[in-house]
């Protein structure tokens, strides 16, 4: 979805953002910008990692461009959006955000997402569930090295195309799904969220977390997750019509993905 092939914004009832990151020199906020200028939600629901703190806090690192998608949130917000915060493990301290935005979002630990048709959705960072889904502890360690180093090679590269005019390559994505470790983790991911949610009564379930975007049902509970802006550049929106669609950057060459069954959104 690029501005430069829209006339005006489309119209969703609900858009899905998590794991943006401000704060992290390798955050896609351009892109995200970009996007933003292309939507217009009833609702923005905010799941979690919006500010990196963690990394705020190792190296400070604020560009105007990550002051801008600051600035498009709260504009939606004044133009009559609704925006819902839920805080994730890199956030999870809201002082810093609760000052810069003024108050001028609800903040949950968790959201519930009622649809026209009484199926609700779960909304949540998933976080919680680390201490379900774990790897061995070198398995961590090499994993985190090689990941920050995957990242800045992926993030020059894509300001490279970038400057050539081409559009955005999901490279890490493509790497984390060919190794077999990491697709293990990311399913057994998957399947504690939904199970979490059908255990607590929910349809479904709304994350971010493990920066990988996803929209399925799995044994009848629909699993939903953000993906992110540092590595896949995508998003969840609902339709005026009620479909949820799991949107990439740029949307003309990554189409959006549909569940099995449409939800309608109350945003109740």
């Amino acid at each position: 979805m690029t501005t430069g092939h829209l006339r005006r914004p489309v119209k969703v009832r609900t858009l899905f953002l998590s794991d943006i990151h401000l704060g992290y020199k390798h955050a896609r906020v351009r892109e995200l910008s970009e996007f933003l200028k292309g939507i217009d939600a009833d609702s923005i629901v905010l799941v979690g990692d919006i500010i990196d703190a963690l990394s705020l806090g190792q190296r400070l690192f604020w560009t105007v461009e990550h002051t801008n998608v600051v600035r498009a949130l709260l504009a939606k917000r004044r133009s009559g959006a609704r925006l819902i915060y839920i805080p994730g493990n890199h956030d999870a301290s809201l002082a810093m955000f609760a000052e810069v935005l003024n108050g001028q979002l609800e903040v949950h630990r968790e959201w519930v997402h009622r649809t026209a048709l009484g199926k609700r959705l779960l909304v949540t960072h998933g976080d919680r569930f680390d201490g379900i889904v774990t790897c061995a502890p070198w398995l961590t360690r090499l994993g985190d090295a090689l990941y920050y180093v995957v990242v800045a090679l992926s993030h020059g590269v894509n300001n490279l195309r970038s400057r050539m005019g081409k559009p955005y390559w999901p490279f890490v994505e493509r790497i984390k799904l060919g190794i077999g470790t990491s697709l293990r983790y990311i399913e057994r991911f998957e399947e504690v969220a939904t199970s979490h949610a059908r255990a607590e009564g929910y349809d479904g379930i709304v994350c971010g977390h493990i920066h990988r975007a996803n929209l399925r049902q799995i044994d009848g509970t629909v699993y939903c997750n953000t993906g992110d802006w540092v590595e896949s550049c995508s998003a969840l929106i609902e339709t005026l019509d009620g479909e949820l669609q799991l949107l990439r950057w740029p949307n003309g060459r990554y189409p959006a993905r549909r569940p099995t069954t449409q939800l309608v959104a109350d945003a109740a």
